[in-house]
């Protein structure tokens, strides 16, 4: 095949550009030199042609020659047009051009537009997520009523597993947490209420805000950070490696198998592990009040009696199942969103914390302000 060349005519006010030959990467190497003598000296016409219908083949390397030779030539005022170009040559010279063209940065929109747009775009996601939970949550209630009608469904040995790892496995982290959040109240109370000379109702304050409101909001953000996240990287490992995949090919269905057994393990545990939270934040609020002022354990206990009702106690753990409910489904179904790559699973993992959180405050909230309104 003939080797590149070219050559160069004059004609009047133009300048006649004509390659010729094999215009590829294998053959272009001896003439980019003299090429780029050709395009840096003066043209001396105003026009130029490039001529290409002596080209036997050309390639992207020969187009970037070519449009390389013509820019320099447009940036001395030259206007460059292109003769008996095939539709093919034609193609991969505008391909060329428009990748070697600096694009203008897009323009950006006005501060505030771009803060309402994405204040627009979260509250969508807000609403898209919303709807994919209560779906969800219907899925799961659907599988568990299934499950009460035919009670051989039920997976009994997940449950108890999941029961002790949720549970069980989570009270040392629960104990030792809550006893020091209520030794922090009762030691902070005391402080303040000396002031005042009501430091005796500091076992009142200790009592109305663990029992109805820390117990189980610590107990929960605890839980929602520990088992919440583990049910999302659990399932979410098995959905990288086609598990859940090759469970449906067999036939079973994964939210019975895999959902069903965390959502009520958490539902039955939560409680549990609120009222031992109750009691070791009323314990770590005991030992303040006996150092702090001097009560021992007998009137420590009665002021409790005095200051807690049935409804005190019972406010905390009725919130637990419900707060349960939401923490399992938010990790589950954060595990079962997970694509085929870990970092998606640390990306679910995080997303499912945050959520449940946020969801388990939001719950707390609209119970306080229930129970205030009718009077508990």
């Amino acid at each position: 095949m003939q080797a590149a060349s070219f050559k160069v005519d004059r004609e009047g006010g133009a300048l006649r550009f004509l390659p010729s030959g094999d215009w590829s990467v294998a053959s272009i190497l001896p003439i980019d030199e003299e090429l780029r003598r050709f395009s840096d000296m003066p043209a001396g016409q105003s026009r130029a042609v490039f001529d290409m219908s002596g080209l036997v083949r050309l390639d992207t390397a020969g187009a970037w020659l070519i449009d390389r030779t013509a820019a320099a030539l447009r940036a001395q005022g030259v206007e460059v047009r292109f003769e008996g170009l095939e539709e093919g040559q034609r193609i991969i010279l505008d391909k060329v051009s428009e990748g070697g063209r600096k694009l203008a940065p897009p323009a950006r929109e006005p501060f505030h537009i771009e803060v309402l747009g994405r204040i627009g775009a979260a509250v969508v996601a807000a609403g898209h997520d919303a709807v994919a939970f209560v779906d969800f949550l219907g899925a799961v209630l659907a599988t568990i009523w299934r499950g009460i009608r035919s009670p051989r469904r039920f997976r009994l040995v997940p449950l108890v597993h999941h029961m002790e790892k949720a549970g069980f496995n989570a009270l040392p982290l629960v104990c030792l947490l809550t006893f020091l959040i209520g030794a922090v109240i009762a030691q902070q109370g005391a402080v303040q209420l000396r002031r005042f000379g009501a430091d005796i109702f500091t076992v009142n304050l200790i009592a109305i805000i663990f029992l109805r409101e820390v117990g189980i909001l610590l107990t929960a953000i605890i839980v929602a950070g520990r088992s919440g996240s583990a049910f999302t990287a659990e399932i979410g490992s098995m959905k990288m490696r086609e598990e859940i995949d090759a469970m449906r090919t067999l036939g079973l269905d994964p939210m019975e198998m895999l959902v069903v057994p965390r959502v009520l393990a958490l539902v039955f545990t939560l409680p549990l592990l609120t009222f031992v939270a109750d009691i070791m934040g009323l314990l770590g609020g005991g030992v303040v009040a006996m150092i702090e002022l001097n009560m021992s354990p007998s009137v420590y206990i009665e002021r409790l009696n005095s200051a807690a009702q049935f409804w005190t106690f019972g406010v905390g753990l009725l919130k637990a199942p419900f707060m349960a409910l939401v923490i399992a489904i938010v990790g589950c179904r954060a595990g079962l969103d997970v694509t085929g790559s870990a970092e998606s699973v640390g990306t679910q993992t995080t997303s499912s914390v945050v959520r449940s959180i946020f969801l388990v405050i939001v719950l707390d909230a609209i119970f306080a302000i229930f129970f205030t309104r009718i009077g508990i």
